[in-house]
């Protein structure tokens, strides 16, 4: 490892953040220290990646999903972390969480982008960008970034309609969402993904705002949406359950840091 170059490593295993004991809570969003991490993970090579405003660097590394963890060190959900450290922020990957959150998503691109997907040579880093190229036929790949929307629906009484998905914890409700697709624009996204995972139909789609969602590689776009008709009936493939709720009898809401939570949040303060 590369112990030369200043400023804290990200270290990854899997879907989760490693850290020690030792580290508070709160300076996870900084990395940990390059010396603690390399006396821990001598073998461990780490990544730089400009941040994306070219003024920095962010360093990461990965280990292998089954490889032991020294004593005194923990693998915790990126997710659980981004709740923790995002509390009170935007969700516009300016804050706290941002730096975290490039690291990991190009960690998981690296891994993903090995082998070039015209030829099949192994990629090298690319010397004069963000890039993967090929040495064999030039081929140069970039971090993927999929779109996605994800959409509060509110009717005239006041309510908002909360879904269940079959991946959440149990009792946990947040908002229909779903990737966009080729030819389609977000506010189509908007509408299909709804008609399709809980039977409604709506109307003045608003965009509000996005957030990097590294889970694996999506960007939400967050929209209001207005109820104009139909019955709730949820797929039974991807949403269980579907509910219209008042401000004041609320099922469990998904973490903090969230676009989901964020629109909730507004439409309980009356701000969207």
């Amino acid at each position: 490892m590369n112990t030369e170059a200043n400023g804290g490593v990200f270290l990854f295993q899997g879907d989760s953040l490693v850290v020690n004991d030792e580290t508070p809570d709160t300076g996870v969003a900084d990395g940990l220290p390059r010396e603690i991490v390399h006396q821990a993970f001598k073998d461990t090579d780490y990544f730089e990646i400009p941040t994306v405003d070219a003024t920095g660097i962010i360093r990461g590394a990965v280990l292998g999903k089954d490889e032991p963890l020294p004593t005194g060190w923990r693998a915790v959900p990126v997710r659980q972390w981004l709740s923790l450290i995002s509390a009170g922020t935007t969700v516009d990957g300016a804050g706290p969480a941002g730096r975290m959150l490039r690291a990991y998503h190009i960690a998981q691109w690296q891994q993903d982008s090995l082998f070039c997907g015209s030829c099949g040579t192994k990629n090298i880093d690319a010397p004069d960008e963000l890039a993967r190229l090929c040495p064999a036929c030039g081929r140069r790949e970039y971090p993927r970034i999929s779109p996605a929307v994800i959409t509060i629906i509110m009717n005239d009484d006041g309510r908002a309609l909360l879904a269940h998905n079959k991946k959440f914890a149990e009792g946990v409700y947040s908002l229909v969402a779903g990737f966009n697709e080729a030819g389609e624009s977000l506010e189509a996204t908007v509408a299909r993904e709804i008609r399709e995972e809980v039977g409604l139909e709506v109307k003045d789609i608003k965009y509000i705002t996005s957030q990097p969602w590294p889970f694996p590689n999506s960007l939400m776009l967050g929209f209001t949406a207005r109820y104009a008709g139909g019955e709730i009936r949820p797929d039974g493939i991807e949403i269980e359950d579907a509910k219209w709720f008042t401000r004041d009898d609320l099922p469990k809401l998904p973490g903090t840091g969230s676009v989901s939570r964020y629109l909730i949040n507004g439409w309980l303060s009356n701000s969207l």
